[in-house]
């Protein structure tokens, strides 16, 4: 039940309910929770430990992979615990710190994802419309520039969120109908005006995310060019090959995120509790599917994979 807070203090302890209306069917719900956060685990560590271990994997579009596992991990640790702890417990309490802290790390590395999406789009732009001096543009020391770009990029556009956030006196209800704490649905409970909020919010991912998928439109337009100019039907196949696995990793990236939003800004009669389920998604699809993609499309990967769990068999 909401509570209300008429003595003027605000809130620093929220409940999260989980999925609205669905209450009796958490245990069930929970299931592809589970699962999917079992194999993104397994997943995303196994392809981070094979690209460190083999150095022949040591190239900029693995190494891009492997920034986007560790990404994947964060994103889903630090989201799906705490929903199976409200699934299976009915635990969920959550302090105003805790919110906020899980408001920064699901914000900042969404971003950090979108542009490591972007990094590994100019990899494969470089890669098939300038293969010459591929290993000149895309030397160790420009790796790891853009990997600390990426990383600052997503730190200082999400940092002012949480001073956003902590600023809001919250006396209304402290019940949150939702998984995790997300910016804007906590910011409705504010009993404070919220615009710098929402305008803010909204400049961070139309400057970040929304600019990321244009620029990767822009590239893979030049790549499709470049490969339906090639004159051998092989080397077409295989440069469409190579791309195929990350225009799949990016689809699971932004479509679910581009429905979400269609769906709040116009499903007005859609079911909250479906909203929060399409919200669950874009937390779960991509951290599960990632390494999968990956592991099925890149034979590389897939050869090495199937090497170490083979090694590792014989040993058991």
């Amino acid at each position: 039940m909401a509570t209300f807070n008429n003595t003027g203090t605000s809130h620093v302890l929220f409940i999260l309910l989980g999925i609205p209306g669905l209450e009796d069917h958490h245990a069930w719900i929970s299931l592809p929770f589970f699962i999917s956060y079992v194999v993104a685990l397994f997943g995303n560590s196994i392809l981070i430990l094979v690209i460190i271990t083999e150095r022949s994997l040591h190239e900029p579009m693995y190494l891009f992979l492997c920034m986007l596992a560790v990404a994947d991990l964060i994103l889903s640790t630090t989201t799906v615990p705490k929903a199976l702890a409200i699934f299976w417990f009915r635990a969920g309490a959550i302090s105003l710190d805790g919110c906020v802290t899980q408001i920064f790390f699901i914000h900042a590395t969404f971003i950090a994802e979108s542009g490591i999406l972007l990094s590994k789009a100019f990899d494969r732009y470089v890669a098939i419309c300038d293969p010459l001096h591929y290993s000149t543009v895309l030397s160790h020391m420009v790796i790891v520039r853009i990997s600390l770009a990426v990383v600052l990029r997503s730190f200082c556009v999400i940092l002012p969120d949480v001073f956003l956030v902590k600023r809001l006196p919250f006396c209304r209800s402290n019940v949150l109908p939702h998984t995790y704490c997300e910016h804007m649905a906590v910011a409705k409970f504010a009993c404070a005006d919220i615009r710098v909020n929402v305008w803010y919010g909204l400049s961070v991912l139309l400057f970040t995310v929304v600019l990321d998928a244009l620029l990767i439109l822009v590239s893979y337009s030049l790549i499709l060019y470049a490969v339906f100019r090639l004159p051998s039907r092989g080397a077409r196949q295989k440069a469409l090959g190579t791309c195929g696995s990350h225009l799949g990793v990016i689809s699971m990236f932004y479509l679910p995120g581009i429905f979400t939003i269609i769906t709040q800004r116009f499903g007005h009669h859609i079911p909250l509790h479906t909203h929060i389920l399409l919200a669950n998604v874009c937390m779960l699809a991509p951290p599960m599917l990632n390494p999968i993609i990956y592991g099925i499309k890149t034979r590389q990967i897939r050869e090495r994979v199937l090497s170490t769990l083979t090694s590792q068999w014989k040993l058991c």
